[in-house]
């Protein structure tokens, strides 16, 4: 068999460590996962019934146009139907945005520590990545707009940007489209948007009858509390969606799924109280780094990056070895690693071990 040349050497995405497999390799009977950015506290309690509900057809094909998902969503975004994609998570939406535009020898651009799956979707369709560093964690619109060249596809923005957890402000992301060429899809991914607090975020939607290169990605996954059942989807142009489309598989989602996606967008209070459980979160998380002399970038997602002074693999040993998963492994910043922020609980066991490993690196030195 003879594939692709260039995608023989590619990494395989690596996801968070299973829980059970941990429980297993270890011995441990409780492990708290803390390294995928997944809600916490689950999805609306809607949700299941919506499910059991939807068990009667599973014998039945979805709706593949996801038509009253669609439907719903749209007004709920105040955007037409036809703007609409939805995938198999945000992930699918990226992959099938490589393969509607991209061609061996194409540029695309994007931010040296971000989500990975840009530049592997990129080198499955033999592109070429320009990485741009972030400039303290953030994105430097600046430098990636004089990156773009005449073979410039794709740009990706992830905002708040995984894994650092920055934003890029309205008023930064308007400079910035405003000057990139018209020929040049913006990608804007905004996994965590329903997380942010802070009022210079972007009403990324309001941009997009101004913008048609600009496509907005979204996902079910996180605040939603999805993540098991893949669905995401992507806004933009009507146009331009109708191009990812063509390349999309028929039955990309399933009833489950977009059964449970509507159920989910209908308990806005139960999204609500998760925002607010989070930035609780975060200001603990805030409050004990500070108290441990740990520097950290400011959190806008629902998972912070945190510097643990030494080696951020080692670190992942160690609190793996005291029932605690977290991520580490971002090449760009060797001695930081990433931690979901979890309910009240499991953000208290996490500083518990993480002050427990950090004592004993003290004593040994």
């Amino acid at each position: 068999m003879q594939p692709k040349p260039h995608i023989v050497n590619l990494p395989v995405y690596q996801p968070g460590k299973p829980i059970e497999e941990v429980k297993r390799e270890l011995g441990l009977e409780e492990v708290v996962k803390l390294a995928s950015n997944e809600n916490p506290f689950g999805s609306s309690p809607k949700v299941p019934a919506a499910i059991q509900e939807e068990l009667s057809n599973i014998s039945l094909y979805p709706d593949g146009s996801a038509g009253e998902l669609t439907r719903v969503l749209s007004g709920q975004l105040g955007v037409n139907p036809n703007q609409i994609i939805f995938g198999c998570g945000s992930d699918e939406i990226i992959a099938l945005i490589a393969r509607a535009f991209f061609l061996p020898g194409d540029e695309t651009i994007m931010a040296d520590q971000t989500f990975s799956v840009y530049k592997s979707n990129a080198d499955i369709e033999g592109a070429v990545s320009i990485e741009v560093p972030l400039v303290n964690g953030t994105h430097d619109l600046e430098a990636m707009l004089a990156a773009i060249t005449d073979r410039t596809k794709v740009i990706w923005v992830c905002n708040p940007n995984n894994p650092t957890g920055t934003i890029v402000s309205a008023a930064e992301l308007t400079a910035f489209l405003n000057r990139v060429p018209e020929h040049v899809l913006v990608v804007l991914d905004e996994a965590y948007a329903e997380y942010v607090v802070d009022d210079s975020y972007p009403e990324s939607l309001s941009l997009l009858g101004k913008h048609r290169n600009l496509v907005v990605l979204r996902t079910f996954s996180k605040i939603y509390g999805l993540a098991s059942l893949r669905i995401g989807y992507g806004i933009g142009d009507a146009g331009v969606i109708k191009l990812i489309n063509q390349v999309r598989e028929p039955f990309n989602t399933s009833r489950i799924a977009q059964a449970a996606a509507l159920a989910a967008l209908g308990d806005r209070e139960y999204i609500e109280q998760c925002r607010e459980r989070n930035a609780e979160g975060i200001r603990y998380l805030y409050e004990q780094f500070d108290r441990l002399g740990l520097s950290y970038f400011p959190a806008h997602g629902n998972f912070i990056m945190v510097d643990v002074r030494s080696s951020a693999v080692e670190m992942f040993q160690s609190l793996l070895k005291l029932g605690i998963i977290v991520r580490s492994g971002f090449g760009k910043y060797p001695n930081s690693i990433r931690v979901t922020v979890g309910s009240a609980e499991q953000n208290r066991k996490f500083i518990s071990a993480l002050e427990q490993v950090l004592k004993k690196e003290q004593t040994i030195v």
